[in-house]
């Protein structure tokens, strides 16, 4: 049974298109993507400037000594916070590079377009690329516009929603390689963008273009879902204090410039009842 209708609350606006939001050390990280800056937010909604990203930031993660990798989406580049490049995904990924997530041992893997999205072509499968030491590789192919991820407490398993194939995929994680691919969630009519984990093992799915967020288990079953007036979120992070904060990064449109006005951006807030886990 879907949870009443939750109204969430303005926290911070003016953005352009927020997007990737991390909870670390009781404060929201996230990238506003077309404003290339990447924010870090406290719990009363102040936000300061991190760093600014040329490339268009895109997903975030730490390494396992605390720094911060940032995907650069254009140059289709991994960074450091200082800018220097920690991975270049340029022969992997064949369009410009998406979320990402960091597991405990400084792995990451990071998705990509697969094709010219703002220009109009059809989309095309592509890689997920997994990045060690520096070094890019492919850690799974035939994926859909592979976008926002979760690993499970434990390491065992990772999600992807592919967002042009309306699922979320799930992967057995073995010392970084992924197997045993199959479906986590259909999401037939959806399109899911950034996703989330609770401690029950739902995903919290930010649905593109569809004004709404749903908490789906495996099987696909949706049992929870936050409606949204006038614009769609692209993504949602678990945080706050007990962890029952969702966080929703929204816009009016994944293409600012086709939105008035620009800066219709906000990162807003919802209270859930089942807590996160974690990671991200």
């Amino acid at each position: 049974m879907l949870s009443d209708r939750v109204i969430p609350e303005t926290i911070l606006e003016n953005l352009v298109f927020p997007e990737c939001p991390r909870w670390r050390n009781g404060e929201l990280y996230f990238s506003d993507q077309h404003d290339s800056k990447v924010w870090v937010m406290n719990r009363t909604g102040k936000a300061r400037l991190l760093v600014e990203v040329p490339g268009h930031p895109s997903g975030l993660g730490w390494l396992p000594d605390g720094s911060l990798l940032i995907v650069s989406m254009r140059d289709r580049r991994v960074l450091r916070q200082n800018l220097a490049v920690y991975a270049d995904l340029s022969r992997i990924a064949s369009g410009y590079l998406n979320d990402m997530i960091v597991d405990r041992d400084g792995r990451a893997y990071v998705g990509n377009f697969g094709f010219d999205l703002d220009g109009g072509e059809k989309p095309e499968p592509t890689a997920l690329a997994m990045i060690e030491n520096g070094a890019a590789s492919i850690a799974a192919g035939d994926l859909w516009f592979p976008n926002g991820m979760v690993i499970v407490p434990g390491g065992k398993m990772l999600i992807v929603a592919e967002t042009f194939a309306a699922r979320l995929t799930a992967f057995d994680l073995d010392n970084g390689r992924l197997a045993n691919r199959r479906v986590f969630a259909g999401l037939p009519g959806l399109f899911p963008d950034g996703i989330c984990l609770d401690a029950e093992g739902a995903v919290w799915v930010a649905c593109a273009g569809a004004r709404k967020v749903v908490r789906v288990i495996e099987g696909g079953r949706i049992t929870g879902e936050i409606l949204l007036e006038d614009r769609s979120a692209y993504a949602c992070m678990l945080g706050g204090d007990d962890r029952r904060d969702l966080y929703l990064c929204t816009a009016r449109d994944h293409r600012p410039e086709r939105t008035v006005p620009l800066r219709s951006g906000r990162i807003e807030l919802a209270r859930v009842d089942v807590p996160g886990p974690g990671l991200p």
